[in-house]
């Protein structure tokens, strides 16, 4: 027996065993595609041939696949195996998704822990990055001191469809401010200037707007768009980017999608308000 198998050695997948072999873990791999547990193997951790081979070597059984009708597919072929281990699966999955997998678990006795990984495979084994979990309490107490080895720990309740929308939030939020930078750069490709230029000075810009959020976190949370010393909606209007951008022959979609929303809360009313009041044209209510 070993403490721990991983299941998926991709780059995440490895960074995560190569971590737990760093912190004193005995470990058992398996990977879809064989040779990529090699360098694990010389140290230390044990290969095995099938999943049903590498569930049975350890009481929990970390997974780290493609997605989630990978890891349906995977799961699926040791379910006996399973029964009375405790399951982590930190492949990325939609709420939904990781909700469906911790009701298969509960049917078959498994204890189950849903992981979303906020971070890069080089952060693993420092503190840098985070990782998300929710599901079982007793999983997650029992397991913190091993999950502690990866990065940082953060447990948000025994939903655990929970983990996965924290993660997919933020990521959205990143994905939409690097969307707008590719779109600034762009437009700023048009009069010469390169991306290495524009991203020296939108870079500082976009570090000091950040200092924005926790204000118009505290608007959101209080609900009242009316406060005093907010930007108003009608002047966010983004119209005049959304046609320079036509102008210079690049296509606005990402500035026209914010603007989308702020003409949204204008037309029903809300213009003098504050812009954090967007938010209630993205709520399913809204």
């Amino acid at each position: 027996m070993t403490d721990v198998t991983v299941l998926g050695l991709g780059a995440m997948g490895s960074a995560l065993a190569t971590a737990l072999l760093d912190g004193g873990r005995s470990m058992t791999v398996w990977n879809r595609t064989p040779g990529r547990a090699k360098d694990l193997v010389t140290r230390g951790a044990g290969a095995a041939d099938s999943v049903a081979a590498a569930v049975l070597a350890s009481p929990v059984v970390i997974a780290c696949l493609l997605d989630h009708s990978s890891v349906e597919e995977t799961l699926g072929l040791a379910v006996d195996e399973l029964r009375g281990r405790t399951l982590v699966n930190v492949t990325t999955t939609t709420p939904n998704e990781a909700r469906a997998l911790a009701s298969w678990t509960a049917e078959h006795g498994i204890d189950y822990l849903d992981g979303a990984i906020m971070a890069v495979p080089a952060m693993i084994g420092s503190r840098a990055g985070q990782i998300f979990y929710s599901g079982s309490r007793a999983a997650y107490d029992a397991l913190l001191p091993t999950l502690d080895v990866w990065t940082t720990s953060e447990y948000h309740g025994e939903d655990a469809g929970q983990a996965s929308l924290v993660d997919l939030a933020m990521l959205s939020g990143m994905y939409q401010m690097f969307t707008g930078f590719f779109h600034g750069a762009a437009m700023a490709a048009t009069m010469g200037m390169s991306a290495s230029d524009f991203a020296a000075r939108q870079a500082p810009f976009l570090a000091a707007m950040t200092e924005e959020l926790a204000g118009y976190a505290k608007v959101i949370d209080g609900g009242d768009y009316t406060v005093a010393g907010q930007q108003s909606l009608e002047f966010s209007d983004l119209s005049h980017i959304v046609r320079a951008s036509e102008e210079q022959g690049i296509d606005p979609a990402p500035i026209a999608a914010v603007q989308a929303l702020i003409s949204r809360e204008i037309d029903a009313g809300y213009g003098s308000e504050g812009l954090p009041r967007v938010v209630e044209s993205l709520r399913a209510d809204g």
